[in-house]
């Protein structure tokens, strides 16, 4: 008894050393799953060419995708009942395996399932670095630290393509990931060393497998549907119809399994939260609109603005840079002021008045002033991230962080699927599927732009200013409840101890 006693008295808070390490820690094991996410679509004509198989090179990336965005939900439990230091570490392990699988593939069927495999563990390693840096960093302070976690996202974003074409061009496609086998080592070697000074909050759950299976389900049909429908097959044929269909059953069969299991998946009182579901509404449309973007722009750069592909790179630094600079902003500004969500909500303004900017007028502008504009959109939807964050992280229990984080990163990824797959679909509605894909493959001063692309690109920012003025909305309804300035103790059950 006395020894369970120690156990659950509040664990020393960490000195700020201590909390620099963890934190260098946990970034270098989140680069491991941003960079990756980049890093590999350079390289694919490359890897199509070399493993004979090109046509199945669009599941590379799915494969990665479906898997990856399955799991998040389920580390963040895991965190929750086992500690997010053992969590993290098999996270690590299963990535750099499925790296090393990767790497050896003798062809695109086996490239594409170990790509799955690699997924499962680089669907933890976002969320959980997040949660960790609520475990050691109370609120008010925690910021900060968002804007370092958006720093290595914008580091991906900008060294990903450029190393995976490096490497394909002048070394081997299999470097994208056996480069990861070094920085996977690393991230091991340091993050087990340093999250043994990591509090640990957690207390006895029980996991719903039924639920964990069902959301699966439904996200994969969902995900399958959305990368197939307009490209593979048309939206209103069997296959997408169906799985659209097949999703929707599982969603409603999830919901159920919410309100009828003992302990659910995504227990009640995170999800029906006020803050959590407004934060997260927030975050999955912000974050939809960034990545949808980040897709988009570039194509519209060199078929509408007759860029070439590394100038239309350069030029998306713009709208990469204001996203670090807006999160790094906020972050800062949030821990000084009461009325934390002033200013992301101006952010959305601003952003979303940008892009009305470009549906206006897609074509003619300056390319300085497209730059500006560009910079503005990321400054703005920059400054939701850390908001949204740490306003949700406050509103739960400690033994809680794990599920809300997760649940955010998970909900923030459909919300992306979506708003790309919505992108997608009126730009092929615009100029059919082949002539997009010729303009993926052809130098744009040579190919020429179709008629009328720049007023459909215009469709597709007024459809991006749409979704940024829905995030606005649903932060205003996002209750500003008072930042705590130190971590709170534990809630009864729970266990407070170093790993």
């Amino acid at each position: 008894m006395a020894a369970d006693a120690a156990e659950l008295t509040e664990a020393p808070p960490l000195d700020h050393a201590a909390v620099r390490s963890i934190v260098i820690g946990i970034l270098l094991a989140m680069l491991l799953a941003a960079l990756d996410q980049t890093i590999v679509a350079t390289a694919l004509p490359t890897i199509g060419r070399e493993l004979g198989d090109p046509e199945q090179l669009p599941w590379v990336v799915t494969a990665y995708l479906l898997s990856s965005t399955a799991v998040t939900p389920l580390y963040g439990k895991l965190s929750d009942i086992h500690g997010r230091r053992l969590v993290l570490l098999v996270g690590i392990g299963t990535f750099v395996l499925g790296s090393l699988a990767c790497a050896l593939a003798p062809s695109m069927a086996v490239l594409i399932v170990a790509r799955a495999f690699q997924g499962l563990g680089g669907g933890g390693l976002i969320s959980l670095a997040q949660t960790i840096v609520a475990d050691v960093v109370a609120p008010r302070e925690r910021g900060r630290y968002q804007g370092y976690i958006a720093g290595v996202f914008v580091t991906s974003s900008v060294a990903g393509p450029v190393l995976g074409g490096f490497f394909a061009e002048h070394l081997h496609w299999s470097m994208i990931f056996w480069i990861n086998l070094p920085l996977g080592l690393v991230a091991f070697l340091m993050t087990n060393r340093v999250l043994r000074r990591l509090p640990r909050h957690e207390r006895p759950h029980r996991l719903d497998l039924l639920g964990a299976v069902l959301m699966a389900l439904a996200t994969v049909m969902l995900l399958l549907a959305l990368s197939w429908g307009g490209q593979r097959f048309p939206w209103s044929s069997a296959p997408v119809v169906g799985l659209i269909l097949g999703s929707a059953l599982m969603w409603l069969l999830f919901v159920v399994r919410l309100w009828t299991a003992i302990e659910p998946l995504l227990p009640l009182p995170v999800i029906l939260n006020p803050v959590v579901a407004a934060g997260t509404a927030t975050a999955c449309w912000a974050m939809g609109v960034f990545i949808g973007l980040s897709i988009y722009v570039p194509i519209y750069m060199q078929s509408v603005l007759r860029l070439s592909a590394s100038a239309s790179g350069l030029a998306m630094i713009a709208l990469m840079g204001g996203t670090v600079t807006g999160a790094t902003i906020s972050g800062r500004v949030m821990m000084h002021v009461r009325h934390y969500r002033r200013l992301p909500v101006a952010g959305l303004i601003v952003a979303a008045l940008a892009v009305l900017a470009l549906a206006f007028r897609p074509a003619g502008l300056p390319l300085v002033l497209i730059e500006v504009l560009l910079a503005a959109i990321g400054l703005g939807v920059g400054t939701v991230l850390p908001v949204t964050t740490v306003a949700i992280q406050n509103a739960v229990e400690l033994h809680q962080l794990g599920t809300a984080t997760a649940s955010m990163n998970f909900f923030r990824s459909l919300g992306g699927a979506l708003l790309v797959a919505a992108f997608g679909a009126i730009l092929l509605g615009g100029i059919g599927a082949d002539e997009l894909a010729a303009l993926r493959t052809e130098p744009a001063a040579a190919a020429g732009a179709p008629p009328g692309l720049a007023g459909i690109f215009g469709w597709v920012f007024a459809a991006a200013a749409l979704g940024l003025a829905a995030a606005a909305g649903c932060l205003l309804t996002m209750a500003e409840r008072p930042l705590r300035g130190r971590l709170p103790a534990p809630a009864a059950g729970a266990v407070s101890r170093r790993n």
